[in-house]
């Protein structure tokens, strides 16, 4: 039997779940990137899609979460959280790779989503197209982007 090593051992997991199952996880992290590190009103932020959403989940290795997103039943990607000691780290990319492969399975292309202008980029790494000017959302500059799958 061989054991393994922390190195090994991954940081963090990804699943899939729904609102009903994991509610507060999710909202705490949203709750902290979106109401109170980008000022996003609360209003705003619950917009009643959640119960009909998928979720991803990320945990790190004692189960807190970490980082989250949802994918809604007409192929649209959103509410990509990831808390702050957790970026650059990978996190974002397992969460959007599991959303796309869910929207996959499902048979919803093409994806889109409402990226806040600074992670254009970040999309772009994954194959999604920019379209059309930026408009505000929330008070943040977006721009919609799609990708079929």
């Amino acid at each position: 039997m061989s054991r393994r090593s922390p190195v090994d051992r991954p940081q963090y997991t990804i699943r899939l779940v729904g609102w009903s199952d994991a509610q507060a996880q999710l909202a705490a992290v949203r709750r902290a990137v979106f109401i109170e590190e980008q000022g996003v009103p609360e209003a705003l932020e619950w917009d009643g899609a959640d119960a009909e959403s998928v979720h991803a989940l990320a945990q790190d290795a004692t189960g807190a979460a970490i980082g989250t997103a949802r994918l809604l039943p007409d192929g649209r990607l959103g509410r990509m959280a990831v808390l702050p000691p957790w970026r650059g780290r990978g996190v974002g990319g397992a969460l959007l790779a599991a959303l796309l492969a869910e929207a996959q399975r499902r048979g919803l292309s093409p994806v889109r989503l409402h990226a806040q202008v600074h992670a254009v980029p970040f999309y772009e790494r994954f194959g999604f197209v920019r379209e059309g000017e930026a408009f505000m959302e929330a008070g943040i500059p977006h721009v919609e982007m799609v990708r079929s799958l």
